[in-house]
């Protein structure tokens, strides 16, 4: 009788066979996946591009404005720190001049044996001499006791001093580490948009410097090139500007001839701005203080409305007043745009508009 043999089974028979196919598959198609998205990102067009490094721009604008912030809070906080530690000194030097009164008027008692007025009386033979003497002994009295009363303010003030010193350096370290990260955000932003513009070609970068230097646009902005060389003035009207007082005049003359000069955040001149640099700076040349963000310049005067607008008022931009100009009138304005676009007059409908404040 022949010999039945059982066929030869898989080690994965069944359900497991299945299982294992299953994931052979997938890992099959996961390889491919990475194997066709690890090497290189899909390629942008010039368009796309240009709306990401936009973006990137206007983010790193709102982060300058909040380094700003921090600096000016961080550099408040230092000066009341110093003015601090300046009262300390003073008064440490009033402590130290009536220690060393007490320490005179301490030796002199010692010296005479500080005596009982009665001893004295007893042993001289002059009582009139005796009643001056201890007429001046009442008056040592009394000074020590003031001189004492003194020590005891200055080293109650100089404690309060010290208190509020340690308070102010607590709030200085949080505003410099405030700096820190709002710098860093910026610094990440630009260095983004950079490396998505390196991906363009020469003609493309030209291009989008070329558009991004404001080259004609409305025949009114100054042009320049991928460095973001200065502009060219003669480009931008040039004409009386009908300010509504001397103020807003001088403000609106002296952004004028910024004309050209850099965007650098955190800059406020005289060399290069960022928007609220420019706009401080432009109304400080007309004695009047400015805070130095977007956000604290539009409470900085009475707000007016888009139909309100004249020349010398503060246009604000985007939804987190970000962005700021000076308005001169004819839906124009002089504002310092961002990285690669240097100062310039541009229309107003080119943000988004979100509010205006008239000082002086």
């Amino acid at each position: 009788m022949a010999a039945h043999r059982k066929p030869k089974q898989s080690p994965l028979g069944g359900q497991a066979a299945r299982t294992a196919a299953t994931l052979a598959l997938a890992s099959a198609a996961t390889a491919t996946l990475f194997e066709g998205s690890g090497h290189a990102e899909p390629r942008l067009t010039p368009a796309q591009v240009k709306a990401k490094v936009d973006r990137l721009y206007q983010e790193a604008e709102v982060a300058t404005e909040k380094y700003n912030g921090a600096k000016e809070q961080a550099d408040q906080a230092r000066g009341a720190l110093d003015r601090l530690r300046d009262e300390a000194a003073r008064r440490t030097e009033r402590l130290n001049t009536v220690r060393n009164g007490l320490g005179s008027i301490a030796a002199a008692q010692y010296r005479s044996g500080g005596l009982d007025p009665a001893v004295q009386l007893a042993l001289t033979s002059d009582p009139e001499q005796y009643l001056e003497r201890a007429a001046l002994a009442e008056k040592a009295g009394a000074r020590q006791a003031a001189a004492i009363s003194s020590v005891q303010r200055e080293l109650a003030g100089i404690r309060q001093l010290r208190a509020e010193s340690a308070e102010r350096l607590t709030q200085l370290r949080g505003h410099e580490a405030d700096l820190r990260r709002q710098k860093a955000a910026v610094q990440g932003k630009l260095e983004e948009a950079r490396t998505l513009l390196a991906r363009l070609t020469a003609e493309e970068r030209a291009r989008y410097e070329a558009a991004a230097a404001g080259s004609g646009r409305d025949g009114a902005e100054g042009s320049a090139g991928a460095t973001g060389e200065r502009a060219d003035r003669t480009s931008a009207p040039r004409g009386p500007v009908t300010a509504p007082n001397s103020r807003a005049a001088q403000a609106i003359a002296f952004a004028h001839d910024q004309i050209g000069k850099p965007y650098v955040w955190g800059a406020t001149g005289p060399s290069a701005y960022d928007c609220s640099g420019l706009t401080q700076a432009a109304w400080r040349s007309a004695g009047v203080a400015l805070p130095r963000t977007t956000y604290t310049q539009i409470n900085a005067g009475r707000r007016v409305s888009r139909s309100e607008l004249a020349p010398g008022d503060l246009v604000f931009f985007y939804s987190g007043i970000s962005h700021v100009g000076l308005y001169i009138g004819g839906g124009q304005m002089i504002h310092a745009p961002r990285p690669g676009a240097p100062v310039r007059i541009a229309p107003i409908d080119e943000m988004p508009f979100a509010g205006a404040t008239r000082v002086g």
